[in-house]
């Protein structure tokens, strides 16, 4: 069949809109169609070249939609059947799948090629081969993805609002929750609030912390955090560590949480400073990976016992985390209308991902129906 998708030909390039041969699903594989799609910075990290995708690539990893086909052998859903994508395939059986580190799969090798599981790819057009974001490709009205890469939902969830637990909900949320483990009292500071930092927000506030404490130079995702349950705000990382000492008693804070949409040096020395004896800094955000952005001395890190760790897709399982959250949702105790500022059709990806830029989104989401 054919396909309407945003792609990627190169980095530095926006969006374009294309018609794309679509193959039906093989063994192992669904056919998805997809209501909604968010906008989220890691995409934009393929078009501003920071991580070397193989172009040309659909764009998108976080989306929602409803299964029409399925290939031979799938166990997990059936046509009808509302789903949320997985950025981050699961097989349930690997090394770290069995041990209950689905964010770490090894199915997950290949994101960034794009190709499925068997090393293939199911979107073509002029004789190309066109991957996936992610293995999904989540800005085309339809795709051909693995069942590793999909989560069955409740049918009665509205799916433009679900579809943000396929990555920024889980990342943020999971990055204080598991990576961080911040416990009643603990102090909280966050680094970058857009839609991974304002759930970090959200899990601090779940996790019970006593202080949260954001900082974002832009005044609307600073106000925005304070209606998620921030605390303390500010523009400057300086200031907030001034009042994150007066605030425990010269302690320092129990966990940074450094979620910016580009990670710098300067910003992981600013967490790595804030956090006191014995606390922890989670790297979330991502940058170049010719970057070297941990520049500390060692002798801090070992006399104080602080840990610097990385987290993916907040070091949760999407198979439970993502039935989980939205549970949270559906009982009130999660927000997710609150954090969709704008709405687009798929010709307006490039639109949308400006206004990430200039700040003006906490996330944008795509609709498919629209």
């Amino acid at each position: 069949m054919k396909t309407k998708a945003a792609v990627l030909f190169d980095a530095g390039k926006p969006f374009e809109i294309l018609e794309l041969d679509l193959d039906k699903p093989k063994d192992g594989e669904v056919l998805i169609k997809f209501t909604a799609a968010g906008l989220c910075h890691s995409d934009l990290h393929l078009t501003d070249g920071d991580l070397p995708p193989r172009f040309p690539m659909v764009g998108g990893h976080e989306g929602a939609g409803i299964i029409e086909e399925v290939g031979a052998g799938v166990t997990k859903v059936k046509p009808g059947d509302h789903v949320v994508c997985s950025f981050i395939p699961n097989c349930g059986t690997c090394r770290y799948c069995s041990t209950g580190r689905q964010s770490l799969c090894d199915v997950g090798a290949t994101i960034l090629d794009g190709c499925l599981p068997d090393g293939t790819y199911r979107f073509h057009a002029g004789g190309d081969d066109f991957g996936g974001m992610c293995m999904l490709g989540t800005f085309s009205e339809r795709a051909v993805i693995s069942q590793y890469s999909v989560v069955k939902v409740d049918d009665w969830l509205p799916l433009d609002k679900a579809v943000l637990v396929g990555c920024g909900v889980p990342t943020g949320w999971g990055s204080v929750v598991y990576a961080g483990n911040v416990r009643a009292g603990d102090t909280v500071v966050i680094y970058g609030i857009g839609g991974i930092g304002i759930n970090s927000v959200q899990g601090a506030v779940h996790a019970g912390a006593k202080y949260v404490v954001v900082v974002d130079p832009i005044a609307f995702k600073r106000d925005t955090a304070t209606k998620f349950g921030a605390t303390h705000t500010f523009a400057d990382p300086a200031e907030a560590q001034e009042k994150v000492t007066e605030l425990t008693w010269g302690q320092g804070a129990d966990c940074a949480i450094v979620t910016v949409g580009t990670v710098e040096e300067d910003v992981v020395s600013a967490a790595i400073g804030a956090v006191g004896k014995g606390g922890t800094v989670v790297l979330t955000g991502l940058s170049s990976p010719e970057k070297f952005t941990v520049h500390w001395p060692g002798i801090d890190l070992t006399l104080n016992e602080k840990t610097i760790k990385g987290s993916l897709f907040g070091s949760a399982n999407p198979q439970y985390d993502i039935v989980r959250l939205l549970r949270l949702y559906d009982a009130g105790q999660l927000k997710l209308d609150e954090l969709v500022t704008s709405t687009y059709t798929l010709e307006q990806v490039n639109e949308g991902y400006q206004d990430l830029r200039d700040g003006k989104n906490i996330r944008g989401v795509i609709l498919h129906d629209s």
